[in-house]
């Protein structure tokens, strides 16, 4: 299309691209809302990304940080140091 000039025909040509733009992300969102109403119907339906670790595993590396460093628990299990720090303050906050 080129540089859009500062004329009538060249604001005129920039709405009506800006118009479809808009109507065609509204379409996006309301085919996304429509597709999680219906996920949402199915009983094992769970949002967002699914854990990489199992609370088994996590479990293990808190047992294991008890007696470690982070960087030795992160080598032996494999679950980062940021990891097992979120879920250590997930645990205090549930004990709370």
């Amino acid at each position: 299309m080129g540089i859009v000039e500062d004329s009538q025909t060249g604001r005129l040509i920039f709405n009506i691209m800006s118009s479809f733009a808009e109507f065609e992300r509204d379409m996006i969102v309301e085919r996304t809302q429509e597709g999680k109403a219906i996920a949402r119907q199915n009983p094992d339906f769970r949002e967002g990304r699914p854990n990489v670790y199992s609370k088994k595993q996590i479990k293990h590396a808190l047992e294991l940080k008890e007696t470690m460093s982070y960087k030795q628990v992160e080598e032996m299990t494999g679950i980062s140091k940021s990891t097992l720090i979120r879920a250590k303050k997930k645990l205090e906050a549930a004990a709370v």
